[in-house]
């Protein structure tokens, strides 16, 4: 299936050209950060949600550990409604030059409704086995990456809960990564080459 935004009518044009945006979703690990890299060689300007939460555990003194990160996630929510983390990406987008962006983490559907009412959205769903992504977190070793097995299943529970099963099961375009990241880098160019002609 085609996926570009020439087929994303909004239906209100003619109030102004919305901004193109690329959302991307998927499960901790499977390969969203390599989706935003290979959307920077097409010189697309990256917003990552992750980046919101780790900037206020900055401000507010928090430990970047994975558990005190999706405690703050979760307070974030509830403090500011569940749109909050896209919420606070919106004036950087809308400031941003480039007529198409990627927002990269997108976990509700309130986040993704949210783009939607802003800007013509295309999302993309990356699918990865659990046994691969923990592999992948591993070697990553971010310092909010799980360190054993039990913080990985702990993390992808708080992920579920937060609704991200829902935002994955609306995907335009799915994409599986489960070979070698040359060939996941090579569906991608295919993919942004599609969405940006």
């Amino acid at each position: 299936m085609n996926c570009s935004f020439a087929d994303k009518s909004t239906g209100d044009e003619s109030l102004g050209q919305k901004k193109n945006v690329i959302a991307i979703t998927g499960m901790p690990g499977s390969g969203k950060a390599v989706a935003s890299s290979v959307a920077k060689e097409y010189h697309i300007p990256v917003f990552v949600c992750g980046d919101v939460v780790r900037d206020e555990a900055s401000v507010r003194g928090i430990s970047m550990t994975p558990e005190s990160l999706g405690n703050l996630m979760l307070e974030m929510r509830r403090e500011e409604g569940p749109r909050a983390i896209v919420k606070r990406l919106l004036p950087k987008i809308h400031m941003s030059q480039s007529g198409t962006v990627v927002v990269e983490g997108l976990r509700s559907l309130e986040e993704l409704n949210l783009l939607r009412e802003n800007f013509k959205v295309i999302l993309l769903a990356i699918h990865s086995s659990p046994k691969d992504r923990f592999e992948r977190l591993t070697i990553r070793g971010r310092s909010d990456d799980p360190r054993d097995l039990n913080e990985f299943i702990q993390r992808d529970m708080r992920e579920l809960d937060v609704g991200i099963g829902h935002v994955l099961a609306l995907a335009d375009k799915h994409i599986v990564n489960d070979s070698t990241i040359k060939n996941f880098r090579r569906q991608l160019r295919r993919f942004y080459e599609e969405v940006i002609s």
